[in-house]
């Protein structure tokens, strides 16, 4: 009998809303506990199955191409972390062992191809081709013609220069970022090349030293590509013309050097370069770091489009937030810097109609690498 003053559809709410409490607890509850077995069986594959370490280091090396390296350690461990790191500095060391033998065979200088010199004329200089995969996006471009490729520098000390800066200023048709620098904390200012520039045939910049050797990429005064390790002075014998220091080379007198993606160094944006026998150029830009537009590729991926495209030899250029792609002009790929037009960079590979006109000052003249201050803008 319900007390005075007490209406019974009151009764009848409340036990509703006590009902309606107890199932959403009871929910909440059931929800923590299956993430709480999911995140332990998760933990468990991480931790205890092949699978689940080579996705850990997966993330790892990952990390260890952005400026968050020190956050793999919380990933695989900080001595895992120095073992990784020091293993594929020696495996890229070793890449570069191997000389070199391709040999090109330019359509204007080979009287045996069909067409001959009207063929090749016919032939656009630059061609672009969208590239994809898994979980990736990216260009292609073909520079028919090898010669017509020179190294480019910043045109002011103590900074380096955008790629499409350089491209405007330069007249070049296109152009892509080129070798490492100095980037304290990244922030750095991309005036200091990191090893070896050469430009034009003239040693621009050099941290090496005359007998120590570096690994490079770059092309001889006959339009044949070189990649690998060398001193400046063989660099000189060989009549390199233009080179920038970096590595790994990822195909050498034909064959891939990267076994499978789990040596891919991670994924990141990349920039690549490689040859065909015919002596056309290829370069390859590859967007990260963007989900849903691209995550990025490892060296593997770069090493088969460059073999599926007919490279002989190619080689890795410096990747991550400076790929950059620049084609009359205009940005063609996304680059994963803040600005989202590129980074500040020493040196860039340009084409041009007409190389032999172009004036390319030499801004590290007579400064020395400690007088250099990277992070200063």
């Amino acid at each position: 009998m319900l007390q005075p003053g007490i209406n019974r559809s009151d009764t009848f709410r409340r036990k509703r809303v006590k009902k309606r409490k107890g199932r959403f607890v009871r929910f909440i509850l059931y929800l923590l506990t299956i993430v709480m077995l999911t995140g332990t069986l998760a933990l468990g594959w991480l931790l205890l199955t092949p699978s689940g370490t080579n996705f850990r280091y997966l993330m790892a090396d990952t990390l260890i191409t952005t400026q968050h390296r020190h956050w793999a350690k919380y990933i695989i461990g900080q001595e895992a972390l120095d073992r990784r790191v020091a293993e594929y500095k020696k495996s890229f060391e070793a890449m570069g062992d191997e000389r070199d033998t391709h040999v090109i065979h330019l359509p204007e200088a080979d009287p045996s191809h069909a067409g001959g010199e009207d063929e090749a004329q016919e032939k656009p200089l630059v061609e672009i081709k969208p590239i994809s995969g898994s979980g990736y996006k990216g260009y292609l471009m073909i520079v028919s013609d090898p010669t017509k490729i020179r190294l480019g520098v910043p045109s002011k000390r103590g900074r380096g220069e955008k790629v499409d800066h350089m491209v405007k200023r330069t007249g070049a048709i296109a152009g892509v970022n080129g070798g490492g620098f100095a980037d304290p904390n990244w922030q750095g200012n991309g005036f200091q090349p990191i090893g070896v520039v050469i430009s034009q045939g003239t040693v621009y910049y050099d941290d090496v030293g005359t007998s120590k050797s570096t690994q490079v990429v770059g092309i001889d005064k006959n339009g044949t590509m070189v990649a690998g390790r060398y001193s400046v002075k063989e660099m000189l014998e060989l009549g390199i013309r233009e080179a920038v220091t970096f590595q790994p080379r990822i195909i050498v007198n034909g064959k891939g050097l990267i076994k499978n993606a789990k040596d891919g160094w991670g994924i990141a944006p990349r920039t690549a370069m490689g040859q065909r026998e015919d002596g056309a150029i290829l370069f390859v830009v590859i967007d990260g770091r963007q989900p849903g537009h691209s995550i990025g590729a490892n060296l593997y991926d770069v090493q088969q489009i460059m073999l599926d495209n007919g490279a002989v030899i190619a080689a890795n250029l410096d990747g991550g937030s400076s790929s950059v792609l620049v084609k009359d002009g205009e940005i063609l790929n996304k680059p994963s810097d803040k600005s989202g037009d590129g980074r500040y960079l020493p040196t860039a590979f340009l084409v041009f109609e007409h190389p032999e006109t172009v004036d390319m000052p030499n801004i590290w003249e007579g400064l020395r690498p400690k007088d250099i201050d990277a992070a200063k803008w």
